[in-house]
């Protein structure tokens, strides 16, 4: 039997929003994902605010996402972990026989090299990247895309990314839809 390919979406989810679930389905189908975990962070150390409680975010986002093989998780709190190579490496270590794929907007590639520990994280796991409407096609002129561009997938072999070990990333198009978080906080 072969090993489960989980994605891991991870964020404040402050609010969760239809592009995470459009992203989240969308990825499923393009990463040929077995499950996609929604790993909603009890705080962004790239943001000078901090989120709304974790039990609203976390009811929200189970309210916003209902799809059989997605799971909202509060692992990053239950594990103790702040940055996302933390969390990775803890979850590699105690899910052993299942193989993870990181996943982000490509507006995170365009500034993924500030994440602490990157390169680990691009070392050791295959990330799933997804056009956004304010990100698709700047991103791939970032740090870390220019630093990895031999390790890039073509977006016609996404569904290999999960059996690849790392580096490894593929950047893939969807139907844009124009909704974010921060919009949704601030009214506009």
């Amino acid at each position: 039997m072969r090993d489960q390919v989980i994605g891991l979406f991870g964020g404040s989810f402050d609010p969760a929003h239809a592009g995470h679930v459009a992203l989240t389905t969308h990825a499923l189908r393009r990463f040929g994902l077995d499950q996609v975990w929604w790993l909603v962070t009890p705080g962004n150390p790239l943001k000078s605010h901090g989120p709304a409680p974790m039990a609203e975010r976390m009811a929200q986002a189970r309210a916003m996402m209902q799809h059989p093989r997605v799971r909202v998780s509060d692992i990053e709190a239950q594990l103790g972990t702040t940055y996302t190579a933390q969390t990775i490496a803890a979850l590699q270590d105690r899910f052993v026989h299942t193989r993870f794929v990181w996943l982000m907007g490509a507006d995170n590639l365009a500034q993924f090299d500030q994440w602490k520990d990157w390169r680990q994280i691009m070392e050791t796991t295959p990330i799933g990247i997804i056009a956004r409407p304010d990100a698709r096609l700047s991103p791939l002129s970032s740090r870390a895309a220019r630093m990895y561009r031999g390790a890039r997938v073509p977006a016609k072999q996404s569904r290999v990314l999960g059996h690849l070990s790392g580096p490894a990333w593929c950047y893939v198009n969807m139907p844009l839809m124009p909704i974010s978080s921060t919009a949704l906080r601030s009214g506009a």
